[in-house]
């Protein structure tokens, strides 16, 4: 049998399956550099930016606020080292691990940090620090050091806080600073997480003076994150330190007579408008604030029923009562409406209408003329008054004195309280103004509202020769004229005369004294409407009784000042202001002059 030779048949033919597998050789080394170029060529400056940056990382370096001094130079906010935990995201291993690690040592719920952590992830790059507890204390810093090695990506960072030396005395004053919240970091891009601001009081009114400016240092980290050097780009700038016109000492003097109560004491320069003491009670403590307030001692401040965060010189609005006797003076004076001399008469009360309105003495006053009545606080006289003045020209003049509108003081939420006018009444209420609320409106009473400090303008004004000065709670800033009342200065004097002699032998004798020249005018004003028997304060619910105000001023040689404290519910302003506002001259005046009080001096 013949052998067949044939040498293309002996070569077997090349199967599909090589075919491929060297077609998808070819493509994964044609993936493989595209990838190359990708990653070499394409985004290799972006690469080699992260890796500078990865080994080489800014941080800020905060800034500490600028110190506030009262008016002799001590200290009542200042800075101190506080520790803070933050987290760089890119040296975390385990996020969610590191978290509830967190949370286990500091008592924050695990949700809480991972909140801040998403809100963090919005605003900061993965090798920023970000601030994860903004406070804590020794103790704690010293468990996390021990333990954090094992917990890559956490750091402590050092950082000034805020401290209010005398905590709660200034707070409604100072105000204070918490971390800024997602409003404050939109508007303001120099802010970061876990940055402190003013919120409240002089710390929210003057932040940009009492910020500073934030440095930039350089770190150099390894590949795990740890520090290896570091080195100052820019020096951080402290923000402008501060000096108030507040008087330290009298302040804790005024706030510790007023303790206990519910109200308000301002003390002014009269020449000048600067506020030398402004005290409100019940009042909080600040520091717990710059240090991170819990929700529990938010609520609890929130619901406390004397509402301590209520800065009641400012942001609390009262009925006057009989200081308001003084502005309706003026504007009859003002008006040409009344001789000095007239005399109206006071049996007890006076009819409008069907209606009664009772003078506080049920017996009467008898003839008074208008000096008389401001001494005696005689309420039908200026029911009659106020009848013959009539509501437009008692508002008209109050606005022009300043009521009605807020001062401008350098504190934030201030209240204008309210002047009734005919068209108020219409938009409030939908009615027209009745007669027998001009009556209740010439003795401070009805719809009028004002706050502490727009009486003790008011009263400066009478004083100074009539400037309205905005109140400024800052040493160095010039004094600033809003605004003339208008009398000229025979009228203001009558009035000045005629609380002289309040004090001297009206309602204000309390405060009398013998080396001194004080002026005052009492004020109870009522918050319910009552029959025609009144009870004794004691005898009345709380809420129920009056608001006790006492407005006075005083001179001594070249020393004068304004002084107006008011207590809600305290019952007579004589009574209940007037100790408190005594026990203020003589911090002012020193002790009275036991000589000049005896007979011949």
């Amino acid at each position: 049998m013949p052998i067949r030779s044939d040498s293309h048949d002996s070569q077997p033919a090349p199967k599909l399956g090589l075919i491929l597998l060297q077609f998808l050789t070819l493509v994964l080394f044609f993936c493989f550099g595209l990838r190359f170029w990708y990653l070499q060529v394409h985004k290799g400056a972006d690469f080699e930016e992260k890796a500078r940056q990865n080994q080489l990382r800014e941080e800020e370096v905060y800034a500490p606020r600028g110190r506030i001094l009262d008016r002799s130079g001590n200290l009542l906010a200042i800075n101190q080292p506080a520790y803070a935990l933050a987290i760089v995201r890119e040296d975390v291993e385990d996020e969610e691990a590191t978290l509830r690690q967190v949370s286990e040592w500091t008592s924050i719920p695990y949700e809480e940090l991972e909140e801040r952590m998403a809100k963090g992830r919005r605003k900061t790059k993965p090798f920023d620090r970000l601030i994860l507890v903004p406070d804590m204390d020794f103790e704690l810093v010293s468990l996390i050091e021990s333990n954090k090695i094992y917990w890559p990506g956490l750091e402590i960072v050092i950082r000034p806080r805020r401290v209010y030396l005398q905590g709660p005395l200034l707070a409604h004053i100072l105000g204070y600073v918490a971390e800024a919240n997602e409003k404050e970091l939109g508007e303001r891009p120099e802010l970061s997480m876990g940055d402190m601001v003013g919120k409240q009081g002089l710390e929210y009114m003057i932040e940009d003076r009492l910020r500073g400016e934030k440095g930039l240092k350089r770190v150099e980290v390894d590949a795990t994150g740890r520090r290896l050097k570091e080195f100052m780009v820019e020096q951080p700038r402290a923000g402008e330190s501060i000096a108030l016109s507040i008087d330290l000492g009298l302040q804790e003097k005024a706030s510790k007579l007023l303790e206990g109560q519910a109200g308000g004491i301002v003390v002014l320069d009269p020449d000048t408008g600067k506020v030398l003491a402004l005290v409100t009670q019940p009042t909080y403590d600040n520091n717990a604030f710059a240090a991170g307030l819990t929700r529990t001692q938010w609520n609890a401040l929130r619901s406390h029923p004397r509402n301590p965060l209520q800065n009641r010189v400012i942001q609390s609005v009262y009925p006057p009562g009989s200081v308001w006797k003084l502005l309706v003076a003026g504007c009859a004076l003002h008006e040409n409406m009344v001789d000095p001399n007239e005399t109206f008469f006071c049996g007890g009360s006076y009819r409008l209408g069907r209606r009664v309105f009772r003078c506080w003495r049920s017996w009467g006053h008898g003839n008074e003329n208008l000096m008389e009545a401001l001494v005696d606080s005689c309420d039908v006289y200026f029911y009659q008054l106020g009848e013959r003045l009539g509501v437009d020209r008692i508002s008209k003049f109050a606005f022009a004195c300043g009521f009605g509108k807020p001062t401008g003081i350098d504190l934030p939420h201030e209240k204008g309280g309210l002047v009734p006018t005919r068209a108020w009444k219409r938009k409030r209420f939908n009615e027209p103004w009745h007669g027998g609320e001009t009556l209740n409106l010439a003795i401070g009473q009805g719809f009028t509202l004002v706050q502490p400090l727009q009486v003790a303008r008011f009263v400066a004004a009478l004083l100074n020769g009539g400037k309205l000065y905005k109140p400024s709670l800052l040493r160095d800033e010039a004094p600033l004229v809003q605004g003339d009342v208008p009398m000229d200065e025979a009228q203001r004097q009558l009035i000045l005369e005629a609380m002289v002699k309040t004090v001297e032998e009206g309602t204000a004798r309390r405060i009398k004294r013998p080396d001194a020249v004080l002026g005052g005018k009492t004020g109870t004003a009522q918050v319910i409407r009552i029959g025609t028997e009144r009870l004794d304060k004691e005898d009345m619910p709380y809420m129920h009784r009056d608001h006790a105000w006492l407005a006075s001023w005083g001179q001594k040689g070249d020393k004068r000042y304004v002084v107006i404290c008011m207590i809600e519910h305290g019952g007579h302003g004589g009574s209940a202001a007037g100790p408190l506002v005594r026990e203020i001259y003589n911090y002012l005046f020193g002790e009275p002059d036991a000589e000049a009080a005896k007979p011949g001096n």
